[in-house]
Order: structure tokens, then C-alpha cells, then sequence
């Protein structure tokens, strides 16, 4: 897929090494990737892909942890006004759905 701005979506890869240094205090012997690190995430594919900012997150649901090592995948989807929905998925498993709103 191409990064143009005529395409209504936009997917990236995510992979969080398990040397990243969020991981010894999130959660010491059972790290997962802080859902903060999974939002910026979502902001920068949003920055890279339309050249915006986030203004808010509207609404997120975390469905179930990432991993350390584990691959998984962010999409965009362009809705209408300024809004784009996120998914975060590893394989079929959802991980994470919410909305942003762009800045203008």
C-alpha cells in the first residue's frame, strides 16, 4: 500500500522490543506495551500518512495486551470531519480500536 492522501486507510507494522526500557516498570515479570506507547503509535502513522496531529483521542478500548517481541499491526481509517479510527491487531486478535481527531 502507498502512503497517498486519495487512500481511505493506512496500515503499519508495530513491534516493540523487549529491551525497550518501558517494560521494566510495566509490568516487572509480565511486561505488555503500555497502551500510551500503542496511541502514540496511532499518532505518528496519523503524522507520516496525512501530515496531522492528534487534537484528542475520542475514545480507545483496549481488547487485550501486547507483547514484547510480538508482531502486530496499526490501520487507519479515514471518517468523516477530521476523525480517523485505529485498530491495532496481532494476527485475527484485535488489541486495540479507538478514534482520534486531527488537528485542522
Amino acid at each position: 500500500m502507498t502512503d497517498t492522501d486519495d487512500l481511505a486507510s493506512h496500515v503499519r507494522p508495530l513491534r516493540f522490543d523487549a529491551a525497550h526500557p518501558s517494560f521494566a516498570g510495566h509490568f516487572p515479570g509480565r511486561p505488555i506495551v503500555a497502551g500510551v506507547l500503542l496511541i502514540e503509535q496511532a499518532a505518528e502513522a496519523l503524522r507520516e500518512w496525512r501530515g496531522k496531529g492528534v487534537r484528542q483521542v475520542i475514545d480507545a478500548k483496549f481488547l487485550a495486551p501486547l507483547l514484547p517481541d510480538e508482531n502486530a499491526e496499526l490501520e487507519l481509517v479515514a471518517l468523516a470531519e477530521g476523525r480517523y479510527r485505529f485498530t491495532v491487531r496481532r494476527d485475527a486478535d484485535t488489541l486495540l480500536r479507538g478514534t482520534l481527531e486531527a488537528t485542522a
